[in-house]
């Protein structure tokens, strides 16, 4: 970007009611995934505006979150049903499917991490925020499971593959706790929690590719205020 846009450089049009998710595909060019209200998931071209894929009929309610796997062949969902499913966006079918991944009635999200294992964020029956790891190839129970606290705000999952570390942040809270996921159980191990003052309405982060490594920097957040954004860069100390 070296110019204020005015105009859109492309219009994707397809969806019937409101899109709520855009995930770009993790190696191949120009491809993009949206979901919308109307629960369709939709993969597009977007140097030619065409459309590759449409997944009808796999999602019942709301769509969550998606989030693509490490090589792009897959995609996994968490949906208003309490279901994760994982997804062959070729097939259009579901190859993989986890019903009341969590018990809670609130959103939870679902992310797949660098070893094809998928990390849930939601809320127990008794309204508890939980984490779980699942192994795609056996979802009948999970790898691990956490219960976090009592608060109702939904739960965020950003994951960093390069150092295995997810970081959580809750809608509403004014802290980002963070965890290393590893091979050994109880395979979610918890690293520390940066607090701040106010509470935070949303959170993004920045891609790789824009952190100052001179600055041994590896997670930029951007915490949405009332009337600000603030950035908050973790870094890890060298001597």
């Amino acid at each position: 970007l070296s110019q204020p846009l005015t105009e859109p450089v492309v219009v994707l049009e397809g969806h019937s009611k409101r899109v709520g998710i855009i995930a770009w595909h993790p190696t191949a060019r120009n491809v993009l995934l949206s979901a919308g209200c109307d629960n369709v998931v939709l993969i597009w071209n977007v140097g030619t505006a065409e459309e590759l894929y449409r997944l009808e009929g796999l999602h019942p309610d709301l769509i969550y979150s998606v989030s693509w796997s490490r090589d792009g062949a897959r995609f996994c969902t968490a949906c208003k049903d309490k279901s994760i499913r994982v997804i062959d966006p070729r097939r259009g079918t579901v190859v993989a499917e986890k019903e009341r991944a969590h018990e809670g009635a609130r959103p939870m999200r679902a992310i797949f991490l660098a070893d094809g294992k998928i990390f849930t964020t939601g809320f127990s029956r008794m309204s508890e925020r939980q984490l779980a790891l699942w192994d795609t190839e056996n979802l009948e129970e999970p790898m691990g499971l956490q219960e976090l606290d009592s608060s109702n705000g939904a739960l965020l999952p950003f994951y960093d593959p390069d150092t295995n570390v997810v970081y959580v942040c809750g809608k509403g809270d004014s802290s980002i706790r963070y965890f290393e996921i590893t091979e050994e159980p109880p395979y979610i191990h918890f690293l520390n929690t940066f607090t701040s003052k106010e509470p935070q309405r949303g959170m993004g982060w920045m891609p790789k590719r824009g952190l100052d490594v001179s600055k041994c920097e590896i997670a930029r957040f951007y915490k949405l205020h009332e009337r600000k954004c603030e950035p908050i860069i973790m870094t890890v100390p060298r001597k």
